[in-house]
C-alpha cells in the first residue's frame, strides 16, 4: 500500500473533520444540529424505525440514541408509534414540522456545498460523492 497516499488520507481527512466541525459551530445553519438531521433524514427516507435500528444504522449506543430521539420528540419533530406486539417498544415517525426542518437544513447545507465547490466541474462532484459514498460504507 502506498504510505504516502495514506498520509495524505489521514492529514486531509483531519483537516476535513477539523473545518466541517468549526463550520457547523461558528455559522450556524438552521434550527437542526448534524445528529437531529442524521436520525431525520433516515427516517424520512426509510420510513418509520426504532432506536435500535437507529442506533444499528450509526454504530452508536441505544442509549445515545434513545437520548437524541427524546430530544426529537420534545421539539415536535418525531412521535412514538406504539408497537402492537410489545407495549413496551415503539418507533418514531416524523412530523411535518420534523419535515419543514430537515427540509430546511437540507437546502441550507447544499446551497453551503454549492458555494464551496462551485470552482469544481461536474464531473469532479460526481466522483468525490460516489468516493465519499465508498469510503462511508467502510465504517459498516
Amino acid at each position: 500500500m502506498d504510505e504516502h497516499a495514506l498520509e495524505t488520507i489521514e492529514l486531509e481527512m483531519a483537516i476535513l473533520l477539523r473545518r466541517a466541525t468549526s463550520i457547523t459551530t461558528s455559522k450556524k445553519i438552521g434550527n437542526l444540529d448534524r445528529s437531529a438531521y442524521l436520525l431525520l433524514h433516515q427516517i424520512a427516507s426509510h420510513g418509520s424505525a426504532g432506536v435500535k435500528a437507529l442506533a444499528d444504522e450509526f454504530h452508536l449506543d441505544i442509549s445515545t440514541v434513545s437520548r437524541q430521539a427524546a430530544a426529537l420528540e420534545q421539539k415536535g419533530y418525531v412521535y412514538r408509534v406504539p408497537d402492537p406486539l410489545d407495549g413496551r417498544a415503539y418507533s418514531l415517525q416524523i412530523t411535518d414540522l420534523g419535515k419543514k426542518e430537515l427540509n430546511e437544513y437540507k437546502q441550507a447545507r447544499l446551497v453551503r456545498f454549492e458555494e464551496l465547490l462551485k470552482d469544481w466541474s461536474d464531473e469532479e462532484r460526481e466522483v468525490f460523492g460516489q468516493l465519499l459514498k465508498k469510503f462511508n460504507r467502510t465504517f459498516i
